[in-house]
């Protein structure tokens, strides 16, 4: 597993403090095991939105994801009329 990224933390820190202030507050729970059931939740909630926050591509392989045609790329090249590849077929009159 990959090491998360600042991104990530940072999103997942967050997320965790602000929804256990904005759970706290709605529920006005006193009780601990309110507490611990809001805290918990409010854990899943930063882990989730840190792990769904999208890792960044290294630039060599976005690089050579874009200088490589994909296959529908390949197949649409594939059956372009030769006409359309050439140009329009029609004769330019040199002057002579």
């Amino acid at each position: 597993m990959p090491r998360p990224t600042p991104a990530q933390l940072a999103y997942g820190s967050c997320t965790v403090i602000f929804s256990t202030l904005a759970m706290l507050l709605l529920s006005q729970t006193g009780s601990g095991i309110g507490i611990a059931v809001i805290a918990l939740a409010a854990l899943a909630l930063g882990v989730l939105v840190a792990m769904t926050v999208p890792l960044p591509v290294p630039r060599a392989a976005a690089r050579d994801a874009e200088a490589e045609p994909g296959p529908q790329e390949a197949e649409a090249a594939r059956h372009v009329p030769a006409q359309s590849r050439r140009g329009s077929g029609r004769r330019v009159p040199s002057k002579l």
